[in-house]
């Protein structure tokens, strides 16, 4: 007697990452407000005129639906459920916040508060916010949510006094946390630096 694959019907979600995969489909990492990080294969989505192709692009809200048993899901429907149009420096803080989210969170594993303070921090990059206000929002979530220990008192992320420490400490847990691998997204902003 076989299982039938549990359905996942609308649930919230952000696209993090996609790779093509075969000759018409992608392999694309979520991150699901209900689910956590959710690996999906988007059949077809490379075809000029698939109706997930002008869907799936990172950091926009997304409504997905989703089956499968497996470590890899199939994605059955996408829709928009809002835009965060960024820009230059905006674009570049909203992926280095999806390599966070890719490199320390396990597979399937539902977050969300960290949700949330990833959708704020993508309405404030997106509307013009300071950066580095977003970013420590979203970096002091981060590193709570998943355990890594951050039990001072919330401070005020949109001090400019206390920023630099502030993103040196954080900066410092998440080194320690990602086990010396360095963040593909610092190097390229490093090297964007010196040209």
């Amino acid at each position: 007697m076989s299982r039938r694959a549990p359905r996942v019907q609308d649930r919230p979600g952000f696209m993090l990452h996609a790779t093509a995969w075969r000759e018409t489909s992608l392999i694309v990492q979520t991150f699901s407000r209900d689910h956590g990080c959710v690996a999906m294969v988007a059949k077809g989505a490379k075809r000029p005129y698939s109706v997930l192709r002008p869907v799936l692009s990172a950091f926009q809200p997304l409504l997905l639906s989703w089956t499968g048993n497996g470590e890899v899901k199939t994605l059955t429907r996408a829709e928009i459920a809002g835009i965060r149009p960024l820009a230059g420096s905006a674009l570049m803080s909203a992926w280095y916040m999806n390599e966070l989210l890719l490199r320390l969170l396990p597979r399937e594993d539902a977050h969300p508060l960290l949700f949330d303070a990833y959708d704020m921090a993508l309405q404030q990059l997106s509307g013009g916010t300071r950066a580095a206000g977003a970013l420590r929002r979203f970096e002091w979530t981060l590193l709570r949510e998943t355990g890594y220990g951050v039990d001072e008192a919330t401070p005020d992320f949109d001090d400019p006094v206390i920023e630099p420490a502030l993103r040196s400490d954080l900066r410092a847990r998440l080194a320690e946390n990602l086990a010396g691998r360095p963040l593909s997204t610092r190097r390229v902003l490093l090297d964007l630096q010196r040209i």
